[in-house]
């Protein structure tokens, strides 16, 4: 693996293994609706990770459940969704190999989190994880990831070429090829990426591997 000045890493199923935990607590929001909603809910959830949970809020509302949804109703979702999940994010595991791979990358490479989470939230998780050390940066919804990339591609003026990105989900993949940095994905059960698409099952495959 050749050396990056700039690595940045998606959060839930990259960083931690917290995927199945947003899922859980979609579900509970929206059990009162009855199986077949839980299972489209569930089902785009799945297939539409790193997206905001305020836009999922959305689609669930107007596509699923066909009906409009105002601002204090997200609010509201969004503050039960992360009472729901919060503390068992902070207190879930980090994916095996990352912290050592983090380790080994901290002397030549700046190193950044871009993530769906709201901002705020995210920097929290970070903050009670005792994760903020290891960033230069950690940044979060509503922000895009391609519009977080481009800010640290002219922040800390980076070629494309110098910097990649880890996710696990279709959004992280688009938000690569958008901004044109290298990509690899984390391979898991739900997300098919691309012919050729670089992937690995864990960060152990990566540690110590460098041309």
């Amino acid at each position: 693996m050749k050396v990056y000045k700039c690595l940045i890493y998606d959060f839930d199923g990259v960083i931690c293994d917290s995927v199945k935990l947003k899922t859980q607590a979609f579900e509970t929001l929206y059990l009162s609706y009855g199986e077949e909603v839980v299972k489209k809910v569930k089902d785009y959830h799945l297939l539409n990770g790193g997206i905001s949970r305020f836009e999922k809020f959305k689609f669930f509302s107007e596509k699923i459940l066909n009906k409009n949804i105002s601002e204090k109703e997200l609010e509201i979702l969004g503050n039960q969704f992360s009472e729901i999940v919060l503390e068992k994010i902070i207190n879930a595991p980090i994916n095996p190999g990352v912290i050592e791979f983090i380790e080994t990358n901290t002397s030549h490479s700046l190193q950044f989190i871009c993530s769906g989470t709201p901002h705020e939230e995210m920097n929290y998780i970070i903050k009670e994880k005792n994760l903020e050390k290891y960033f230069d940066g950690v940044f979060g919804s509503p922000t895009s990831k391609t519009k977080i990339i481009n800010h640290i591609l002219t922040q800390y003026e980076f070629e494309p070429n110098q910097v990649l990105f880890f996710g696990d989900a279709m959004t992280d993949f688009n938000a690569a090829k958008e901004t044109s940095i290298e990509f690899i994905g984390i391979e898991n059960d739900e997300t098919i990426f691309p012919d050729k698409t670089s992937t690995i099952k864990s960060f152990i495959e990566l540690i110590n591997n460098y041309e």
